[in-house]
């Protein structure tokens, strides 16, 4: 199982990733993802979910790319036709709160992955993060076009798109990425007391807060989300794409190499 729930009290459950090497964000994952969230949609007790990683170096690398076009495909509970953007809309629609707890790298699909969610806190020392499809000659195609400006602005969601650099937890909550950066010592401690200062709370105030919040948010609309997702399919077939992807490949993309835990690098 990629997925491991801790439920610490009907009202907050812990969630622990771990999906070997490098916690790729694949076929696998996407579908076991689907699962787990009717698992919490149809309790009505859930109040809070907080996702960490078994693995320190790798919250979630990225999408795994020899197999992309094979995600599951029909339509979702939200309308939407490809399982990861309708999980995303559903985190943000759902009634409770989600946390990432982020060691390790969050890129591509897995900064994505944490921009879907209500609140972010990072390790000081060992979370980074990147929008890194720049450097495969394409473009972030599972939401951070349309997510990622709103928790930073516009300027510095360009820069980190154009740049397809890695960003240090420091400098990505300095941007609006995460909430915090927190000692690495610290961080489970702190995200566990603030969940649980949560789940001490009444569940329809809560529900409440995030209606009216998204209500009054500019959240993706789904016709863009489709459209993007479409055309970063496509991009993956351009012949710089492929050729840059090859040659990553050769390099160690998607194995524990120095590639994936330094990817900026090797752009």
């Amino acid at each position: 199982m990629i997925f491991t729930t801790n439920k610490v009290s009907n009202a907050y459950w812990k969630v622990s990733i771990d999906n070997p090497p490098i916690n790729l964000f694949d076929t696998d994952f996407s579908r076991q993802l689907m699962v787990l969230m009717d698992e919490m949609e149809a309790n009505e007790n859930l109040q809070v979910v907080v996702f960490e990683t078994a693995n320190p170096d790798f919250f979630v690398a990225h999408v795994e790319l020899l197999h992309a076009n094979d995600f599951p495909k029909g339509t979702g509970k939200t309308g939407l036709s490809i399982a990861w953007p309708d999980i995303a809309k559903r985190i943000e629609q759902a009634p409770f709160v989600s946390i990432a707890s982020i060691r390790g790298r969050a890129r591509g699909l897995g900064s994505e992955f944490i921009q879907a969610f209500d609140i972010r806190f990072a390790s000081k020392e060992k979370a980074f993060f990147a929008q890194p499809e720049i450097g495969i000659g394409a473009f972030p195609g599972g939401g951070g076009l349309e997510r990622l400006h709103l928790l930073t602005g516009k300027a510095r969601a360009l820069e980190i798109i154009l740049s397809g650099d890695d960003y240090n937890a420091g400098l990505a909550a300095q941007y609006g990425w995460v909430n915090r950066a927190i000692p690495d010592a610290e961080l489970d401690g702190f995200t566990d007391r603030f969940a649980a200062r949560i789940a001490s709370f009444d569940k329809q105030a809560i529900a409440s807060v995030k209606a009216i919040m998204n209500r009054n948010a500019t959240l993706p609309v789904n016709e863009h989300i489709m459209d993007t997702q479409t055309q970063f399919f496509a991009a993956l077939q351009w012949k710089e794409a492929r050729e840059r992807i090859k040659m990553l490949f050769e390099k160690g993309l998607q194995q524990n190499s120095d590639v994936e835990l330094n990817l900026g690098k090797y752009l």
